[in-house]
């Protein structure tokens, strides 16, 4: 299954994509708002690129490459799930940001979600992640009455919920 949007394309993840996937994975400032395990090398990262590819194919859970002319740029995935209500996570390689790619991969996987019954779709970002809002507004998600406390990387973070419902 594929989602086609104006200059992106959301879709399963292939063993061409590993050297990227593992650049997604491995990059510092990814690191700081995405939330991924620390790596000793690049090898250690193939058995999260496995299991991520794996599940790019899956019906069970929604997660997808972002492509950009074929290229991997980015990942959009599933976080949890309540019901009829689903919420991702998405980080994109950091020479494809400022660009829209994120915002554009958004409205493609909530439009999508939408036609498959979610009646919601909720996103979240750390407080020190403006960036992330930014693509979450853009994309019609709005904020809601829900924070969260998360300790990542030996400091707590507080998450911001936004979320959009279908119309």
């Amino acid at each position: 299954m594929k989602i086609t949007t104006r200059r992106l394309t959301l879709g399963p993840l292939s063993e061409g994509d590993l050297e990227r996937a593992i650049d997604l994975f491995t990059d510092k400032l990814v690191k700081e708002t995405y939330m991924l395990p620390d790596f000793d090398s690049r090898e250690a990262a193939i058995p999260l690129f496995r299991r991520v590819m794996t599940l790019s194919h899956s019906q069970e859970r929604y997660v997808w490459g972002i492509f950009l002319d074929g290229d991997f740029i980015g990942l959009l995935n599933e976080t949890d799930r309540d019901g009829e209500v689903i919420e991702l996570g998405y980080a994109l390689l950091p020479a494809y940001h400022n660009r829209g790619y994120c915002t554009e991969a958004l409205e493609g996987a909530i439009g999508h979600l939408f036609e498959a019954g979610f009646a919601a779709v909720t996103a979240a970002a750390f407080t020190e992640n403006p960036a992330s809002f930014r693509v979450m507004e853009k994309a019609g998600m709005k904020p809601i009455d829900k924070t969260e406390e998360i300790e990542y990387r030996g400091r707590v973070h507080t998450c911001l919920y936004y979320e959009i419902c279908r119309g």
